[in-house]
Parts: structure tokens; sequence; C-alpha cells
């Protein structure tokens, strides 16, 4: 098998016939015959999962893998690129918003420079203000506390090679951060720069923003742990000159204690602090708790395929 297409199913239903059918022709002008294109049901709650089927009953070189139910973006991503077999892979997103057609000029762009990954980059980040806000303050953030320099503005769409995919799934985390593993994983990786559509309205809310972000930055990263031991040296160190401070001026001044209120405010904010600081090594204990259960990070119900 010479190119295998992975993408997700999500909502799909209104654009997964014209990703088929676009997708099909890049890859059929790339590789002939010799292609296959695996779609990977998120638990999507649509019809998306029947109209696949109904596709890959016409078509032989369509794959579909049925998750047992929703497990999140990035790790049917993962099992869609272990079920492919193709020498080269191409992942993208159904949505439209990245087009099928990229697939011949990252090829090109593989075999000019002898690279091992071609991924999509925009030039400026698609969405609103919010969203772009968002996306910037995300990849500073995450380089801050991990020292990991992530390329920003990427998309889901990238070409790699089988021996880059196959290094890949070496990566066995239940807790995935996807765009972190690309990076990590190695080997030669060359940008393409790429406009994507703004066709849909995004599924990653503040909420889910929020939560990538906690979960990236503490699978790749021990900074928070770290921080905290400083942060409370720096609060002891504070405690035992004001210690000092109140010796001196009971000894020699002789000044009465006033402030209770102040006093009060430092008691709440020490309280938080502390509540805050457990909170961030519960994030790391669950992790722990998590990874050392080995459960699958996705379980699949069904495989559908016709026979060639």
């Amino acid at each position: 098998m010479k190119i295998s297409i992975v993408a997700t199913l999500y909502k799909s239903s209104q654009h997964i016939q014209e990703f088929y059918q676009r997708v099909s022709a890049a890859a059929t002008q790339l590789a002939d015959d010799d292609y296959e294109i695996v779609l990977v049901n998120d638990g999507s709650p649509d019809n998306s999962l029947d109209l696949a089927i109904h596709i890959s009953e016409l078509d032989s070189h369509v794959i579909i893998v049925d998750l047992s139910r929703n497990f999140g973006h990035h790790k049917a991503m993962m099992t869609g690129l272990a079920q492919s077999i193709g020498q080269y892979v191409f992942l993208i997103d159904c949505d439209l918003e990245e087009d099928p057609e990229w697939l011949i000029p990252f090829a090109e762009l593989m075999a000019t420079e002898k690279c091992d990954v071609v991924y999509g980059m925009q030039k400026q980040r698609k969405g609103s203000f919010f969203e772009k806000w968002s996306g910037h303050f995300f990849y500073r953030f995450f380089k801050a506390f991990t020292g990991i320099a992530l390329p920003e503005n990427v998309v889901t769409a990238r070409l790699m090679t089988r021996r880059y995919v196959n290094a890949l799934l070496l990566h066995k985390e239940r807790e995935l951060f996807i765009a972190g593993l690309w990076h990590i994983t190695g080997f030669n990786q060359i940008p393409q720069t790429v406009k994507k559509h703004n066709s849909s309205e995004t599924t990653y809310t503040l909420r889910k923003k929020a939560s990538l972000l906690v979960n990236s930055v503490t699978s790749f990263s021990n900074a928070p742990l770290i921080g905290i031991f400083y942060f409370g040296v720096l609060i002891s160190i504070s405690a035992i000159i004001y210690i000092i401070y109140l010796l001196v001026n009971w000894m020699f001044l002789t000044n009465p204690l006033i402030g209770w209120t102040s006093v009060m405010a430092s008691i709440w904010l020490i309280g938080g602090m502390i509540i805050s600081f457990i909170g961030v090594i519960g994030i790391y204990l669950s992790k722990v708790f998590s990874e050392t259960k080995r459960r699958p990070y996705t379980i699949v119900r069904h495989i559908y395929a016709s026979k060639k």
C-alpha cells in the first residue's frame, strides 16, 4: 500500500461525501489505485457512521474504524494511524477546513526535501479574535512551562513516512497531547504554508482549551511541581523576615500590633495557595494513576471494510 489517508469523524455528516470525493481524487492522482482511506468514527452523535459505511460498501478503498464511544480527537487520530498500512500516511480533518488536495503539494515537497514529515502551517490563525488570542497564549504558555517550542499555527494535515508513523506510535501514554508527540518524535519535519478555511464552528470551547492546556503542560513538564517548591521557599523566607521584624518591634519599639484585617487576608491567601498547590500535585498523581492502570486509550467496536 503506497498511501493511507486517515481522518476522524465527529459531527461530519454534512462534509463526509465531498471529503471522500476530493480526497479520493487526490489519492488517485498521486498513487493510482494503491491507496486506502481510514475513517475513524469517534462516537459521532449524528449519522456520520451510516454515511461512511455506505461509502465503504461502494468503495473498497475505504475502511471505517468505529470506536465504542467518544474518546477524543487526539486519541482517535492515533487509532487511525495505528490502523493504517501505507508507506506514506496523510492525516487530515474531514471538515473541509483543510483541503484534501494539499496531499499533492505535500508529496511534492517531501520528495524534494527528502524529509519524513510535511505539515501544514497557517500564516495567520483563522477564526475570531478570541480563537486567535487563545491559540497564541496556548503556545506561549506551553513553551514557558515546558521549554518546548512547538511550531505555532499548525494544522492537523500532515504527510508522514511509515518510519515516522511507527516511531510516533511507540508513545503509549493514555493522556495524549498529539501536537507535542508530533514534535518530540523528531525526524526531519518541514512546514508547508497553507490557508485553512473557516467552514464550521470550532468544537474546542474555552473549557476544552483550558483542559488541553493543563493536560499538555503536565504531560510534558514537571515545572509546576518545581515551581511549587521554590514558591514555598520564597514564602518561608518572607515569613522568617517578618517574624524577625515582629521580634524587633516587640523588643525595642513596644508598639502595639494592629491590622487584624491584613492578618486574616494573609491567612486566606496562604490557605488558597496551599489548596491550589495540592491541586497541582493531585493532577500529576491522577496522571500516574491513569498511566499505571494501562487501559487502552481507545476501544474499537467494529471495522468495516469491503474485500477488494
